[in-house]
């Protein structure tokens, strides 16, 4: 386990995040583990409509069922069988600070977190454009959201204690270059 990591990748909607992880799998040639598939399982499975609004209801009764921990409690045997066949692994989605702090103490010397900003204009923007994944239509839906994840789930811990920050606001090479510091100082 000495030589293993985990890298969690945080940051509001429409920061990049999802760039980062198939950038770093790219490079890496790691597993992934992404806890929105959680959230998606349980929509299908009640056979619910997948929109930013039935994703945030989905999310909030998860961890009004289960704690705010919910996320990485749940997905602590996927990452413990990722890291059996990979020396690193790369968490998407991971938002609250539960989930942080568990994950954290369970491997605390394996654990660091890359958080990706971008201004909320320049990220209103990417999700109104977003083509083939829930595009987000209105400014309104985008604030609600923000402060939802922000007030809801907790999502500013782990962006505030993150070992890593990239800001985003430029071109994809810009944004792998950074990448690239990162993984050289890992």
């Amino acid at each position: 386990m000495k030589n293993k990591k985990i890298f969690a990748v945080v940051g509001m909607t429409g920061s990049g995040k999802t760039e980062v992880v198939k950038y770093l799998q790219k490079k890496l040639d790691c597993g992934k583990i992404y806890f929105g598939e959680i959230t998606f399982e349980r929509m299908k499975r009640e056979k619910i409509e997948v929109s930013y609004k039935n994703e945030q209801i989905m999310r909030e009764k998860i961890r009004a069922e289960k704690g705010m921990g919910a996320y990485a409690e749940l997905s602590l045997l996927k990452i413990k069988k990722a890291l059996k066949e990979n020396d690193v692994v790369v968490v998407e989605s991971l938002y609250s600070w539960s989930e942080y702090k568990i994950i954290k103490e369970k491997y605390p010397n394996n654990f660091q977190v890359i958080a990706v900003h971008a201004s909320p204009k320049i990220r209103f923007l990417r999700l109104k454009n977003r083509k083939n994944e829930r595009p987000m239509k209105t400014r309104k839906e985008f604030i609600t959201r923000d402060f939802s994840e922000i007030e809801n789930i907790e999502k500013g811990g782990p962006i505030a204690r993150a070992d890593y920050m990239i800001v985003n606001e430029g071109s994809l090479k810009k944004l792998y270059a950074e990448l690239d510091k990162i993984l050289c100082l890992t």
